[in-house]
């Protein structure tokens, strides 16, 4: 699979008026395929209270998926929703070392992982909608090939939650 091949299903997906959920998880499933299986990605959603929600996270446990649900975005605490609070991408290479992960930092160890980044989602007039979020199961920066990967993905992840805001 290539970049344009997720892109171009996940329009189809989309113009088939597919529910969010499907189109998200696709997007999320091509960005693990993409990065070689070397992340774990989960798409987060704000909802109309401005809480995280979880928008497709096909390869995260639903208890981990529930403890984090109805996360307020908040620009010291974690990355998604540091990033949903901010709109710029955060990293957290380990987060042993990120006082943003202070109270959260158990959920994510619990599963084996060590660190994670976010990119938000935004409409075309910067208004925050999501965040793009990538697991990692070592402490690290994300790779080029992950940043490119996320953020050809994200204004595609942008259209399909606007659309379903229109439907």
């Amino acid at each position: 699979m290539t970049i344009d091949k997720a892109r171009e299903r996940a329009l189809v997906l989309i113009q088939e008026r597919a529910p969010l959920r499907r189109v998200l998880a696709h997007l999320a499933s091509s960005a693990e395929e993409l990065c070689e299986r070397r992340i774990v990605a989960s798409i987060l959603v704000l909802d109309a209270e401005g809480l995280l929600r979880n928008g497709a996270s096909p390869n995260l446990p639903a208890d981990y998926l529930d403890a984090i649900d109805r996360l307020k975005p908040h620009a010291e605490v974690g990355t998604c929703a540091a990033a949903a609070a901010t709109g710029q991408i955060v990293l957290t290479p380990d987060f042993l070392d990120d006082s943003r992960w202070s109270e959260l930092k158990h959920l994510p160890m619990s599963l084996g992982f060590r660190g994670a980044w976010s990119m938000p989602i935004k409409n075309p007039q910067g208004r925050v909608l999501g965040t793009f979020g990538s697991y990692f199961r070592e402490a690290r920066q994300p790779s080029d090939r992950e940043r490119e990967v996320v953020a050809q993905l994200v204004p595609v992840a942008a259209q399909a939650i606007a659309a379903g805001e229109a439907a």
